[in-house]
């Protein structure tokens, strides 16, 4: 085997192993949150869905999506592997959660996207990161997209185009189709 084939049979291990210890803080987190529930009687929790939508022009190509919650991994999406270039919407998370404050961070990595005269485009690279706080609230669910866009216009230079918004929405109850978006999202 050359150190090619290597090093890409070896990157892709990591990512496994990176998704089964996302998967196993998830089932821990969820297995805390139904213990604690029980022991102390309390019988309504909260839910948060989280999930990104692009809307970025065709000169930008998403790259990557790094999610993290109160710190810890959420989520990591790459076009290689999930093909988050092509989707306009990915869900990032859909779970039970603690009610209080948490924070939401995202980094996204865009590249940029050019061909004929605008070929030069594909040798930029843009990377976007910011933070949100919200309140998981009892016995609701809170829907937070985080939304990847275009500011400013035509003369705004190209480095500082993209940005980050979020918009949130709280519905009452905490089931599995409680809000929009609520389904799971798939894991590998």
């Amino acid at each position: 085997m050359d150190g090619a084939t290597y090093s890409v049979r070896l990157r892709d291990l990591e990512q496994r192993i990176n998704e089964l210890k996302e998967a196993i803080r998830r089932s821990h987190t969820r297995l805390a949150l139904l213990s604690e529930s029980i022991l102390s009687g309390i019988t309504a929790a909260a839910r948060a869905e989280v999930v990104f939508e692009n809307d970025m022009s065709s000169a930008f190509r998403l790259k990557r999506i790094v999610a993290l919650y109160d710190g810890a991994p959420l989520a990591t999406k790459t076009d290689e592997r999930d093909q988050v270039g092509d989707q306009k919407e990915i869900p990032l998370y859909a779970e039970l959660v603690q009610p209080g404050d948490h924070t939401l961070q995202v980094l996204l990595e865009y590249q940029g996207n050019g061909y004929g005269i605008f070929s030069y485009l594909k040798g930029y690279k843009f990377e976007v990161r910011s933070s949100r706080s919200f309140t998981a609230i009892e016995g609701k669910t809170l829907s937070l997209r985080v939304i990847g866009y275009e500011q400013g216009g035509p003369t705004t230079p190209l480095e500082e185009r993209p940005a980050v918004r979020y918009v949130e929405k709280v519905q009452v109850g905490v089931g599995a189709n409680a809000g929009p978006g609520a389904k799971k999202p798939e894991t590998k």
